[in-house]
């Protein structure tokens, strides 16, 4: 493998740093936004790579099961912050991370113990890349679907209530809003399958032939991700959404959009 030197990454920098001036004289913030962007990628990479180097030499379950917990959590502030009209109080954060936790720990853990068999099952060469990896997609996937989910909800409002006065059930009412959104949060998943090898590489398969693994064999933990990237995406989707389109209504069947924060152009 060949190694790059400080020099490689400055060189990378640049070409970043031209982007943002690019893009400053589109949108004054979009400057401030890629450089912040830039910055945050450095920093937490570096971060990440000084932890996997210290969990490599000391590997442990209690170890793991905190260093998942703060991904988890990180992640389901995402889902939050990306949502345009979020649930007012620990309810957006909740139900997406507890989706994140059902879907995507499962099947890692999964993967882990019966697919990929190393022991221990725990080892962090392993488990951090493969549970990061599905926590970062089902993540994309959970915040598009409760975005669109409550986007619409407000926008299709008398839709809904008129539904609902007909004598619908909160289930019918809701249900074409549940179906648009589950399909938009699979969609770059589905997008992703289709395109692999055609129109794309992934980053994974291309990581591990940069680092001079044989083609096949990335090739083939490639079609292992993306089947359990797939899986977690569409389960964690699933979940989140039946729980947010459950709580936009209450025990008497009403719409209940005041539980949601509206944006801050509308406050």
């Amino acid at each position: 493998m060949i190694r790059l030197s400080a020099v490689d990454l400055a060189v990378a920098a640049l070409l970043v740093l031209v982007l943002a001036v690019l893009g400053a004289r589109v949108q004054r913030s979009l400057g401030s936004r890629i450089l912040v962007a830039a910055l945050r990628t450095t920093v937490q990479l570096l971060l990440i790579g000084l932890i996997l180097k210290a969990l490599f030499a000391h590997v442990h379950l209690l170890w793991m099961a905190l260093l998942s917990m703060v991904m988890l959590l990180v992640a389901g502030r995402e889902v939050t912050a990306r949502q345009q009209r979020r649930f007012a109080g620990w309810w957006g954060f909740g139900m997406g991370t507890v989706s994140m936790f059902l879907s995507s720990f499962a099947v890692t853990i999964f993967a882990l113990v019966v697919i990929i068999g190393n022991q221990p099952w725990y080892a962090p060469q392993y488990a951090i890349p493969l549970l990061g990896m599905l926590l970062g997609n089902t993540m994309n996937g959970i915040s598009i679907a409760m975005d669109r989910l409550t986007e619409t909800a407000w926008q299709q409002r008398g839709q809904i209530e008129a539904r609902l006065m007909l004598g619908h059930s909160w289930e019918q009412a809701s249900g074409a809003l549940r179906r648009d959104a589950v399909r938009g949060g699979l969609i770059p998943i589905i997008n992703a399958m289709s395109a692999a090898g055609l129109v794309s590489l992934p980053g994974m398969m291309t990581g591990q032939i940069l680092a001079g693994s044989p083609p096949v064999e990335a090739v083939k933990y490639q079609i292992l991700i993306m089947f359990l990237i797939a899986v977690g995406t569409g389960l964690g989707t699933l979940a989140a959404v039946w729980a947010a389109s459950r709580r936009l209504f209450d025990e008497r069947q009403r719409l209940r959009l005041d539980r949601l924060r509206a944006p801050p152009a509308e406050r």
